[in-house]
This record gives C-alpha cells, sequence and structure tokens, in this order.
C-alpha cells in the first residue's frame, strides 16, 4: 500500500493520567480512572461477582461503586474470557474480562477490561495500554483531566 492511500490517522488526543470517563454498556458515567500505561489489561472495581448462565451464554454479574460517596451500582454483561493477569503485587490471579465500551470525550470504543476488587486502591479503575492502542492517544504525565470540559 502507497502512502497516498493509507488511512489517515485521526487527530492526536492528548489525555491526562487521570480523567474521568463512561462506561455506557454497564451504565457507568464520570468513573474517575488512573492512566495506567505500565499495565497491560484495564481493571474495573468489581464485587460480589457472580458468573450466571443466560440462555447457553455464560454472563457475569457484579457490583461497583464508581467513588466512595457513591452508591453501589450493578451491572451484567457477557463474560468475554478468563485470564491469568498479574495483581498489584505481582502475583497472578485468575479474573473474569469482560469487554464494554469506553467514552473518553466525543470518542467511543471497545475495550477489555478485567473484574477485580479494588477497594484498596485509590482509583476504582485503570486503563491499560491495549485499550488506548490504535486510537492516537497521547498521555500527559503531569496532567489529570484533560478531557474535561
Amino acid at each position: 500500500m502507497s502512502k497516498a492511500t493509507k488511512k489517515p490517522k485521526p487527530d492526536l488526543l492528548v489525555i491526562g493520567w487521570m480523567e474521568h470517563l463512561d462506561l455506557p454498556d454497564l451504565d457507568v458515567r464520570q468513573l474517575k480512572a488512573k492512566i495506567d500505561t505500565g499495565a497491560r489489561t484495564s481493571a474495573l472495581h468489581a464485587t460480589h461477582i457472580e458468573v450466571f448462565d443466560n440462555d447457553g451464554i455464560e454472563w457475569v454479574r457484579f457490583q461497583t461503586q464508581i467513588s466512595d460517596d457513591a452508591p453501589t451500582h450493578w451491572a451484567e454483561c457477557p463474560v468475554y474470557d478468563r485470564r491469568e493477569i498479574k495483581n498489584t503485587s505481582g502475583v497472578p490471579e485468575v479474573r473474569i474480562v469482560i469487554r464494554t465500551r469506553l467514552k473518553l470525550t466525543n470518542k467511543s470504543w471497545l475495550i477489555s477490561v478485567s473484574l477485580a476488587d479494588r477497594s484498596n486502591m485509590t482509583f476504582p479503575m485503570i486503563i491499560g495500554r491495549t485499550a488506548l492502542k490504535k486510537h492516537n492517544i497521547a498521555v500527559h504525565t503531569r496532567r489529570a483531566n484533560l478531557t474535561s470540559s
């Protein structure tokens, strides 16, 4: 393919090391997330994780909370995968992985998210580098909330 026929790249989106984002498929809005390019997979705070059968398809039901003072929220979606993922201590653990839309500014795309109890963590969600791949995104390491209006 010649350079003249290459698909043009979208404008570079510069985001902060922390952003507020939406997960519309899970009905989660204004979730404070740390952008963690050191992590491969994104992770969402989830408790009461329960797998169930929905017409022959494996689904998961879980509770999440976007901040300490927000009410808990139940979400359900199909199970996408189970993966061995290293926790913050570097210890591998098998986690349920879901696929859901991430909405940041006026852009929206599907990402893989592992479910984990992050109650001892500062952020209810981390966005790993694979969620940012192929979206022409740069992370500003000294600024936060660059996508907020």
